[in-house]
């Protein structure tokens, strides 16, 4: 979105009506110009624009703006906090930052991504001021094969925070956060690094709080369990339990989290199949997760361990 967008999205987020000559005036326009940036709005972010006539404009679900001052008051020590209006991807704003010698501990939250992916190069979609969009940089002294399990713990983190708010979340292995039988969050995780360390990590995390609308899949949104707070003080207490979570990871590694993660799961000792990129699909009961974060599936010819990898999990109906 361009920058002369935002100006006029940014003053109808409060809700009110506003006439397209003090609009107009207030942005150094003419009238048609703020008559086409409201259009592009509309067209281009499905916002829900009204033309109230004789009286001007007026956005009919008013946003709750990201303010990195607000997040950052809330956030822990050692963590760093940025908003942008629009990028494309936060991950790979952050794998450039690490690579170009980034400190630990820098969150980048968007307001709009116009490239978000989720696992395997899919796009993640949310509707503009209904998520939250963010990648943590997070470094580690360890090499990246003894990371194992991290997203894991990433999800026992957000499970935290969400279930301490009202919304029964429960986690899907290994990248997933569902209410009910539906996506409501997302972890990807991109590492860079030595075998033998120091390690890199970029934790992306997209969470939907209003709903996504058609994204390809079933797709829930925090409003669904009745939790309306606001997305900067969200913001603010995930990445304060992600910085607890992240620092007992660093110095324990996965095993402490075991147990927990067992509890939030989903799907125990549901009938599943996992489905890899290349090869055959493997049926079984879910039985849960090993000590390294593996996947324990009960197949027909025994007790098998799944990694995370390139595999997609499924429900077997």
């Amino acid at each position: 979105m361009k920058a002369p967008v935002w100006a006029v999205l940014r003053r109808l987020s409060d809700g009110g009506v506003h006439s397209g000559e003090r609009l107009a005036e207030e942005l150094g326009c003419s009238r048609a110009s703020v008559n086409a940036r409201i259009q592009a709005l509309a067209d281009g972010y499905q916002l829900r624009i009204d033309r109230v006539r004789g009286q001007g404009y007026r956005l009919l679900s008013p946003i709750d703006w990201l303010d990195a001052a607000a997040i950052q008051a809330g956030a822990p020590a050692g963590v760093r906090v940025e908003v942008v209006e629009e990028t494309a991807s936060t991950n790979s704003d952050m794998l450039a930052r690490a690579a170009a010698g980034e400190a630990s501990g820098l969150a980048r939250l968007a307001e709009s991504q116009t490239a978000g992916r989720g696992r395997f190069g899919r796009r993640w979609l949310a509707p503009l001021g209904g998520g939250l969009t963010f990648s943590l940089l997070w470094r580690f002294e360890c090499g990246v094969g003894q990371l194992s399990g991290l997203s894991l713990v990433v999800g026992v983190a957000l499970t935290r925070v969400l279930n301490r708010l009202g919304a029964p979340v429960r986690l899907k292995w290994p990248n997933d956060l569902l209410l009910g039988e539906r996506k409501l969050a997302g972890i990807l995780i991109e590492l860079a690094g030595d075998a033998l360390g120091p390690s890199a990590v970029v934790i992306g995390v997209g969470l939907n709080l209003l709903p996504a609308g058609d994204v390809g899949q079933p797709a829930a949104a925090l409003r669904e369990a009745g939790v309306t707070v606001s997305r900067n003080v969200l913001a603010a207490a995930l990445l304060t339990e992600l910085a607890v979570a992240l620092g007992q990871f660093a110095d324990e590694g996965f095993a402490p989290f075991q147990a927990e993660w067992q509890h939030w799961h989903a799907w125990q000792d549901e009938p599943v199949v996992v489905a890899p990129m290349q090869g055959e699909a493997l049926a079984g009961l879910a039985l849960g997760i090993d000590a390294q974060g593996a996947l324990r599936l009960l197949t027909s010819e025994g007790e098998r361990s799944v990694h995370a990898g390139e595999v997609s999990l499924r429900r077997l109906v």
